[in-house]
């Protein structure tokens, strides 16, 4: 009968979609295993949990985030400790500029000041959007090719490899961070998928910084490390470059 035909096939489709959904879903998943697994190895024997324990590289590279939170505070407290403990003679705020009111490497500027590094061993990083963008413009804009990351541990994971990926010699000093148990289950799956990112772009995509500009060299460049608030590069003056 038409209509028992109709619905057999119907069925079929439905269990053919269900069976591709299955082994798409199986296929990210294993990737995403896989990815997390390298980034996990690539960092596993460069990571140190203080400033004391840390090897001495000439620039610190901290990674941006929100001014004022957590994960902010105690990424300005490791690289202060960094400074202080003569581990790095330089420390790269690298952040989110894109709008005039949230400025992340100003805002570390400021903290790091506040806890005695002085003003001009600082050098801002106004368009370091992720991570990928921090780690490589640490060689191509502050032309260093040795760094030490300062963020949490997670974090430090998936900026060591793409250094290295990419050629940068780097090591990481993890800040104190939230108990995993304590993390939202949406930041774990978040950062499974930035993992997976990472290996493409490290891999596959091969891609490079959102925006370039002139050399900036620590202690070579006779411009100031971070410009006032109110000089802070946008992204139109970026784009103008």
């Amino acid at each position: 009968m038409p209509g028992v035909k109709g619905k057999g096939t119907s069925r079929r489709i439905a269990v053919k979609v269900c069976f591709l959904l299955t082994v798409i879903i199986l296929l990210v998943v294993v990737f995403l295993a896989g990815a997390n697994k390298a980034v996990v190895d690539s960092s596993a024997s460069r990571l140190y949990p203080d400033a004391g324990t840390a090897v001495y590289a000439e620039a610190g590279v901290v990674p941006g985030t929100r001014p004022g939170g957590f994960y902010f505070r105690n990424r300005i407290e490791t690289a202060a400790s960094l400074y202080h403990a003569g581990k790095v003679k330089w420390l790269i705020v690298s952040g989110d500029n894109r709008r005039h009111d949230y400025n992340e490497p100003q805002e570390m500027y400021r903290a790091l000041v506040a806890k005695g590094v002085p003003a001009e061993v600082i050098y801002c990083d106004y368009a370091g959007f992720t991570t990928l963008d921090t780690v490589l413009r640490a060689r191509d804009i502050f032309a260093q090719n040795k760094i030490i990351i300062i963020s949490q541990k997670f974090h430090n994971q998936r900026a060591i490899y793409l250094a290295l990926k990419n050629g940068i010699e780097a090591t990481g000093v993890n800040a104190a961070d939230v108990a995993p148990e304590n993390r939202y289950w949406a930041g774990h799956i978040r950062e499974y998928v930035a993992r997976g990112r990472a290996v493409l772009d490290a891999t596959v995509l091969k891609r490079q910084p959102y925006f370039g500009g002139d050399k900036i060299i620590p202690g070579k460049t006779h411009a100031p490390g971070c410009m006032p608030f109110s000089d802070a590069v946008d992204l139109k003056k970026m784009q103008a470059q």
